[in-house]
């Protein structure tokens, strides 16, 4: 009898006693244990290399979120403050990485207390309430991986996370504060296939939700896809140790890059929600295009 049946088997068990009701009992094609890898065909330029500079279209920003972006140097990253600063969570699924998921029951009644998720990616573990415990007080600390909280919506294991530090929404400078929430729903297709559909919630940086989603698969061995820990280094002597690479209002030269290459009028590579939606396409017919350098 393999691992899975036996999980299946003591709680059906626990609950033919009267020990554990049958509704609480989600059948084993509702887990999530074991390993997953994820599957790059949605959004590669922006989870493998990188989005590039000045590429806001079709993300709901408000304007302050915009200027931050327009600051972004990306030498920042090189500052040793910067270096191994970990994703959050409403991001972290996107990059490279392997999960590993498992549960924590308890003891004597068999319910699951809790869903650990272990994120290869800056090596981080996650760990989603499954006992209907509330969220802490708004002046608790905000991690990486935030407070979680989730409920199975038949196979569905929908998930609430609050208390979140400051964070990227794409990694050429669009800003995720620290009053975002996030709501997922990690739904598995069988064996072999696991969609993850994040909602991300910013009253600050996001005039409407922002939703996302990437596919994983099922895989029998484990390992790693990203070296950690990390060690800060001075990657660049000359610079003063109290500098913040950025640029200032209007100065940042790179901005204009991304339409230029690709054609896109300057004011839809801005972003904001309007050109999220089909009917920007009539509206982008009358835009200036800008000739695309060679």
């Amino acid at each position: 009898m393999n691992r899975v049946r036996v999980l299946c088997f003591v709680p059906a068990l626990l609950a033919a006693q009267g020990r554990l009701p049958v509704e609480q009992l989600p059948p084993s094609e509702f887990s999530l244990s074991g390993n997953w890898m994820q599957i790059f065909h949605e959004d590669e330029p922006e989870r493998g290399g990188g989005p590039e500079v000045g590429d806001y279209l079709g993300l709901p920003i408000t304007n302050g979120a915009r200027r931050v972006a327009l600051s972004w140097d990306s030498s920042r990253m090189s500052v040793e403050e910067h270096q191994c600063q970990v994703h959050v969570v409403p991001y972290i699924y996107r990059g490279p990485t392997q999960l590993y998921f498992s549960e924590e029951r308890d003891f004597e009644t068999q319910h699951v207390i809790a869903i650990k998720n272990y994120i290869s990616n800056y090596q981080q573990t996650r760990t989603i309430w499954m006992d209907d415990r509330p969220h802490p007080s708004e002046y608790a600390p905000h991690t990486w991986m935030g407070f979680s909280t989730g409920k199975w919506e038949g196979p569905v294991l929908t998930v609430y996370t609050t208390h979140i530090k400051p964070g990227f929404v794409r990694r050429n400078g669009l800003p995720e504060s620290d009053r975002a929430t996030l709501v997922e729903h990690f739904i598995r297709y069988g064996n072999d296939l696991l969609t993850h559909v994040s909602i991300l919630i910013d009253p600050v940086y996001l005039t409407e939700p922002l939703i996302k989603s990437q596919d994983f698969a099922f895989k029998t061995f484990t390992g790693v896809s990203w070296t950690w820990p990390c060690e800060p280094v001075t990657e660049i002597r000359e610079r003063p140790k109290e500098a913040v690479p950025n640029f200032l209002p209007g100065e940042n030269p790179f901005v204009k890059e991304f339409p230029q290459r690709h054609g896109v009028p300057e004011e839809a590579a801005m972003g904001g929600a309007e050109t999220m939606y089909p009917e920007y396409q009539q509206k982008l017919k009358r835009m200036p295009v800008p000739t695309p350098k060679k």
